[in-house]
């Protein structure tokens, strides 16, 4: 949650000359209002549902980048399709988090005292996060230009010399 999963994915994409997808965008279009309502409105439960199936209609239909919500790993299937893909877990530490995501109305698991939720959803899914990634990638002081070459760098893979800026 806010350690630029989107932004990061994006750029990774483009560097890559690949298509980019936003499981969280996904679910938007398909219920036509904000993630942050959905919880609201429905609960977790409904939202957890929803997103399993967005994830799984992605990793079998899209060849890209592919960005998945901070809960996603929840789900012990989405977890089993993950087991063979090149999965990055952004890191960052709770002062990082709290600064990027304040108390932000649109993300509703940080709404009453975001540092105390985002230490508890962290322990919670840390754990997860490793059991599916294959590279840990630390996001603290370091922009989205730098944390994208990161990624690249621990993946090992090459950009898309079509992609490459000039100077």
């Amino acid at each position: 949650m806010g350690v630029g999963k989107s932004t990061v994915g994006a750029l990774l994409a483009g560097r890559l000359g690949l298509p980019y997808r936003d499981t969280d965008d996904d679910i938007v279009a398909a219920e036509g209002r904000p993630v942050s309502e959905i919880f609201v409105d429905e609960g977790e439960p409904y939202f957890r549902a929803v997103e399993k199936d967005a994830v799984r209609t992605a990793l079998a239909t899209h060849e890209g980048v592919l960005a998945l919500g901070g809960g996603a790993v929840l789900d012990p299937g989405t977890r089993a399709l993950l087991v063979d893909r090149p999965v990055v877990f952004l890191s960052m530490d709770v002062a990082e988090a709290v600064r990027r995501t304040g108390l932000d109305v649109a993300r509703p698991l940080l709404a009453v005292n975001p540092r105390r939720q985002w230490r508890e959803l962290m322990e919670a899914r840390l754990p997860l996060y490793r059991e599916v990634a294959r590279v840990v990638v630390p996001t603290d002081g370091r922009d989205p230009e730098e944390v994208a070459g990161a990624v690249l760098d621990a993946l090992g893979l090459p950009p898309d010399p079509s992609q490459e800026k000039t100077s």
